[in-house]
């Protein structure tokens, strides 16, 4: 008698449910068609303008007059959470009309163990208006209260707080607090000055099969982020990280997504050895997100990880872009990570370019994406001289960007990954 292992029966499983799941119909996304006309609008062409004179202004220059094109090089991070309420639907049609190729969903469970759109578990009272309904306020693990005393607003909320019902009346809003709020209304604000609150009128929150289903129908390759959860595992004593991390790939399948389209991602290096083991078919694409550099002087011991990873068959390595780069006498060179993860043959996708405001104020106060060079860059135009670094320099397949066009607008000037 032969017994099957472990990774041959969960891939036959999952072939079993699919054909199963093909006499039925998925989740629809209101007649959505892939989109013909990609518009950037006016930021990546005022970059170039603002780039210092040079080949690179040159090049970029000289695409301004492009019809532009979908690319799977420019990655929505949470959609275009610059301007619109992450993860929200109108941020991800924002994105994927700015050419982005992959979409991101952060997965997090509901209460009722439902899978939504959330970037972190723990975020809802940031994100989303749940301080400003009292019964779902109560619900929350720290319901709002009131700054008094000189001591701060606080509430944290979460997603297994509430069930997907409760989750699905929740209006996304910009990322922000007001922490001298003394009403809930209050609390809402707090949106960073260099975003805006134009288009946060009532976002509409996401499951995570809503999101499969928009990505899949705008014909667009998926990336879903198995969060890390915030709230004791098993969850209720029987929901392991096993069930979740599973779950996830499951929904993709009922979804009907071919798994070459999908990049499941998560922090937790067991998350990634599960599904290379589990799930090959899915785990062979899985990006390891690596923030073991963040800690000072930690990065050293981050680049000698990276043999480990290779040797474990991690293919895709997920590194946030100041991992990436140096300043060599007033210069952005490949950092000694990009370089020991080009020699080990790991692909490299990073984050989160659009995240950091003016460049200007970088430069004066320092950021955690731009550590390394914050010497270096001075102005906003120096973000394509990153850009330009990490795919020249560094071999990037993919940036993960708060706003689309940026990446989209360089993918296309260099045809990169562009959708025939």
């Amino acid at each position: 008698m032969h017994i099957l292992s472990p990774s041959v029966l969960t891939t036959l499983l999952a072939g079993l449910l699919a054909t199963i799941q093909a006499t039925a119909s998925p989740v629809a996304s209101k007649g959505l068609k892939p989109i013909k006309q990609v518009q950037l609008g006016p930021r990546p062409y005022y970059l170039v303008d603002n780039l210092e004179d040079g080949p690179l202004k040159k090049k970029l220059a000289s695409c301004m007059d492009k019809n532009m094109k979908t690319s799977s090089w420019s990655i929505a991070h949470r959609g275009g959470c610059l301007q619109f309420p992450e993860h929200s639907r109108e941020s991800h049609m924002a994105a994927a009309r700015m050419g982005a190729g992959v979409l991101e969903c952060d997965v997090a469970f509901t209460k009722d163990r439902e899978l939504v759109c959330r970037h972190s578990q723990c975020d809802l009272h940031t994100t989303t208006n749940i301080v400003n309904i009292p019964e779902l306020n109560a619900k929350c693990t720290t319901p709002f209260s009131p700054a008094k005393d000189g001591k701060p607003a606080v509430a944290k909320c979460c997603t297994s707080d509430i069930t997907r019902k409760e989750y699905k009346t929740l209006c996304a809003k910009m990322d922000g607090f007001n922490a001298s709020a003394t009403t809930p209304e209050a609390y809402l604000h707090g949106t960073p000055n260099w975003r805006t609150d134009l288009y946060s009128t009532c976002g509409t929150v996401m499951t995570f099969k809503e999101h499969l289903a928009l990505t899949r129908d705008l014909g667009l390759k998926h990336t879903p982020e198995l969060k890390t959860p915030e709230v004791k595992m098993p969850f209720e004593g029987d929901y392991t990280q096993k069930k979740y991390a599973q779950q996830m790939i499951d929904t993709i399948i009922e979804a009907r997504v071919n798994p070459k389209d999908v990049f499941v991602q998560s922090f937790l290096y067991d998350d990634i050895l599960y599904w290379l083991k589990a799930t090959p078919a899915f785990g062979k694409q899985a990006l390891y997100l690596d923030n073991n550099g963040d800690a000072p002087g930690s990065l050293p011991s981050a680049v000698a990880n990276l043999k480990r990873y290779a040797k474990d068959g991690v293919k895709y390595i997920a590194p946030p872009i100041n991992y990436l780069v140096a300043n060599k006498n007033g210069t952005i060179v490949p950092s000694s990570y990009a370089q020991e993860a080009k020699k080990l043959g790991l692909k490299i996708i990073t984050w989160s370019l659009e995240r950091s405001g003016q460049i200007a104020d970088v430069h004066k106060n320092g950021n955690f994406y731009y550590g390394p060079i914050q010497e270096v860059v001075t102005k906003d135009g120096d973000i394509f001289r990153v850009l330009d670094v990490l795919w020249q320099k560094v071999g990037v397949v993919g940036v993960f960007s708060d706003w689309a066009a940026t990446t989209t607008y360089y993918a296309n000037c260099f045809g990169i990954g562009l959708k025939k």
